[in-house]
């Protein structure tokens, strides 16, 4: 029978309760546990797929097809695990199936509440990730902060959990803010108060979590146990790491946080063994060189809004070439009104453009890959940065000006990016492709060196592909598909002919990275930058 860790946040939200999880889990999982994860989301969303990813982060596709929460991806990074839709649940999801149950008259009508009904949803959608998983640990994090009227749903499923499983078989923890004030003083008061919070909920915390610029002295630790009602040796610090969040692993096994948890689970016998972390970070810490790639997106766009594009392009550098990145956002927008970008990529000899949402910045992003084509530096395109190759292609060496994708604009001459629906005459209906899917490499293409095989599953997010019926006009041009999908045979990666390294693909390669496995197409990237420092 599964265990359960249920973990919580409180005092202000994006205290990295994600990052905390993924660690935790990891850590379990390198004492021989099988784990699985996930997340309880607050929102009234079905899931994250319309969440604006500038206000929200990224969103995380999995090999199924749900569209998550970004920190799902943390969980796929830190730890071995296998994430579906089982493993994000949303306020929405849990209303949507139990409004499902009272139409279709399963409550034999009675009046449906958020006792039992909900929380009994929310209790069954986390039991049956450990009843499907067969894991000996389900670590959850339910989103939000504890005060928020929408998570007490969530919160109470939590705590009925507990107390139908029992404290050696489900506990909680509870990570918290200790800020430094003017003067440097660390307060504990926001954290006596999120834990009273917790506690007025029916829920004491068993270990706790401080989120804080430096270590908790003895004094301060033993000061938080005694007003929040937890022993001294369960209060850890989650400090601001160095270099990485992979170091975070390391830096909570240091404090014994593992050896506490299984303590508490009844494990007490099991060793954690962090080697490979060890080996990560001393790679990580030690760097042979350095390499510089410029990013191209929206106006002030948050890191979170390419996740994973980001961690991926460190995995590379670090676990394949064992080089310090740094990477340089620029944004699209300003790009459109210079008449001379060339500063803006000075010592920069890498440039990506990941998947990009809406019109704003459009042209930016056209200039920034005809630089990359025309100066020969390594470029790799994402989804829409792999349809501008088409276009800038279309546009700038074909002719046709108004060459474009049907997404932005109907009345194109040139449509060369569009809806399937659209190219075979259909009424559009812009179905999402989601999830794995089986590609084939053409075996003369630089794909087939980079991958070395035929045939490779990659995860996918996309509505607009391009239209084949314009391929012989781009490979004119030097622009060539060098993969198809095996099911409808649509266009899933262009190359560059006669360039060093320029490579487009449809699929989102970076879901698939791992700190210590980097996915191969960033591993040649970031090979191929390298060169040319």
């Amino acid at each position: 029978m599964s265990k359960y860790i249920l973990i919580t946040g409180g005092v202000c939200s994006s205290l990295g309760k994600g990052v905390a999880s993924a660690a935790i889990g990891s850590l379990l999982e390198c004492s021989g546990l099988k784990i699985a994860m996930m997340k309880c989301d607050p929102y009234i969303n079905v899931d994250a797929g319309n969440m604006n990813p500038y206000q929200h982060g990224e969103v995380y596709v999995t090999a199924d097809g749900a569209e998550t929460d970004l920190n799902l991806g943390n969980y796929a990074r830190f730890a071995n695990v296998e994430l579906s839709s089982l493993n994000s649940i949303t306020t929405g999801k849990i209303y949507d199936e139990v409004i499902k149950n009272e139409r279709s008259g399963r409550y034999n009508g009675r009046a449906v509440q958020v006792i039992p009904h909900i929380t009994d949803e929310i209790k069954r959608r986390i039991m049956i990730v450990g009843a499907k998983t067969e894991a000996d640990v389900v670590i959850v994090e339910i989103g939000g902060t504890v005060g928020d009227i929408e998570s007490i749903p969530f919160l109470e499923a939590a705590r009925q959990l507990i107390r139908e499983k029992g404290k050696e078989n489900a506990l909680c923890i509870h990570l918290t803010l200790v800020p430094i004030i003017t003067g440097g003083e660390l307060k504990t008061k926001p954290t006596q108060h999120s834990v009273k919070n917790m506690q007025q909920l029916g829920i004491q915390p068993d270990i706790l979590l401080c989120r804080t610029e430096i270590p908790l002295e003895e004094d301060i630790r033993k000061k938080i146990a005694s007003f929040c009602n937890v022993e001294k040796e369960s209060v850890f610090t989650s400090i601001d790491v160095e270099k990485s969040i992979y170091e975070l692993p390391v830096e909570f096994h240091r404090q014994g946080l593992d050896a506490n948890i299984l303590s508490k689970l009844g494990w007490t016998g099991r060793k954690t063994d962090i080697s490979a972390w060890n080996r990560f970070i001393k790679k990580l810490k030690n760097p042979k060189g350095r390499v510089c790639v410029a990013m191209l997106g929206k106006k002030t766009f948050l890191d979170d809004c390419y996740k994973s594009v980001r961690e991926a392009l460190l995995h590379a550098a670090i676990s394949s070439h064992g080089l310090e990145l740094e990477i340089r956002k620029i944004d699209a927008e300003t790009l459109e009104s210079c008449t001379d970008i060339r500063p803006y990529f000075k010592d920069i000899t890498g440039i990506i453009v990941p998947d990009n949402y809406g019109q704003r910045g459009f042209l930016g992003l056209l200039q920034a890959i005809r630089y990359a084509r025309e100066q020969k530096i390594p470029f790799l395109g994402i989804g829409l940065g792999m349809q501008l190759m088409a276009i800038e292609t279309a546009r700038h060496l074909l002719g046709w000006e108004d060459s474009d994708s049907t997404e932005f604009v109907q009345n194109s001459s040139y449509p060369v990016i569009s809806l399937p629906e659209e190219q075979a005459g259909l009424t559009a209906a812009g179905v999402m492709r989601l999830g794995d899917g089986a590609i084939n490499i053409q075996s003369d293409s630089q794909l087939a060196k980079i991958y070395g095989k035929p045939l490779v599953i990659e995860r996918h997010r996309s509505k607009y592909t391009f239209d084949r019926k314009y391929s012989e006009n781009m490979q004119s041009q030097n622009l060539i598909i060098s993969a198809y999908s095996k099911t409808d045979n649509q266009v899933e990666a262009f190359e560059w002919k006669n360039h060093p390294w320029g490579i487009g693909v449809q699929f989102h390669p970076e879901f698939i990275s791992r700190p210590a496995h980097p996915h191969p197409l960033f591993s040649a990237f970031i090979g191929a930058a390298a060169k040319g420092l």
